[in-house]
């Protein structure tokens, strides 16, 4: 699959609110973003595989009903299910951003490991509510693990600064055993750390998730699921402190819609 402007496709449900915002990442990262309703990839309208890249945004899919992201898992498992294998064994990349990255988990695509006693459990993780107990809507620092196999997470030398906003981002593993296979394995991707890079307390962790995960990946490196938005820090003046700082060049989250582009031009 060789395309200098590289078709992405960025899925749209019920409830799905950040569709336009990653359609204008993707934009200013050099793709050609298209919003399908996933209704037309179950009705056979659009083929996901025509498609070099899959962004599931983030918003409140189906109303979150049965739990946050839950009943758009249900699709991607039965409905898609197939359509989503071929996809990701082939290497295209899938960013699942806040409530995609809630679907992906509970689909069983992420972190989607095997431990060593040959287990392989449909659902290795979760997003749980909030150790605050409150929606959390603020910036963050994130730094990329230097560790990860993560495809969008390269050249990510320095905490880099995004918002999110959500309600049940506490990602925590099944056990202590899927914590250190994940860490083992390259797939820890982002990590919330304060401002100047070091560990975390509340709020810099704004969500209180295990080892300050804020996003990980498959073991192809090609999927990433995070909580934090960086389809909302993709221009220079969606930061808060724009008029008060040097202006930047771009939004902070940008390089990694930049990266997922550059990787899949190169399939």
């Amino acid at each position: 699959m060789t395309n200098k402007t590289p078709r992405v496709l960025i899925l749209r449900a019920a409830g799905i609110n950040r569709d336009a915002d990653a359609a204008l990442a993707i934009e200013l990262a050099g793709g050609r973003p298209e919003i399908v309703h996933i209704n037309r990839l179950i009705a056979g309208e659009r083929r996901l595989m025509d498609y070099a890249m899959l962004v599931i945004p983030g918003g409140f899919s189906y109303g979150d009903h049965l739990g946050a992201g839950k009943l758009l898992a249900v699709d991607l498992i039965h409905c898609l299910g197939d359509q989503m294998a071929r996809f990701i064994a082939d290497g295209r990349p899938v960013i699942g951003i806040c409530n995609g990255f809630q679907a992906l988990v509970k689909a069983g695509i992420l972190p989607g490991i095997r431990l060593d006693d040959g287990r392989d459990a449909l659902q290795q993780a979760t997003l749980t509510n909030n150790a605050s107990g409150r929606f959390e809507c603020r910036w963050v620092h994130l730094a990329a693990d230097p560790t990860s196999v993560c495809v969008f997470t390269r050249g990510i030398e320095r905490p880099i600064e995004v918002p999110v906003a959500h309600g049940e981002g506490r990602f925590v593993t099944r056990d202590a055993a899927t914590l250190a296979a994940l860490r083992a394995a390259g797939l820890v991707a982002l990590r919330y750390v304060a401002a100047d890079g070091g560990p975390p307390s509340y709020p810099e962790n704004p969500n209180g998730s295990e080892d300050d995960i804020a996003g990980v990946c498959n073991p192809g490196g090609n999927v990433l699921g995070l909580m934090p938005h960086p389809e909302n820090a993709a221009l220079p003046y969606q930061h808060p402190r724009w008029t008060r700082e040097p202006l930047r060049n771009e939004g902070d989250g940008l390089i990694i819609f930049r990266n997922a582009i550059r990787y899949a031009r190169g399939m």
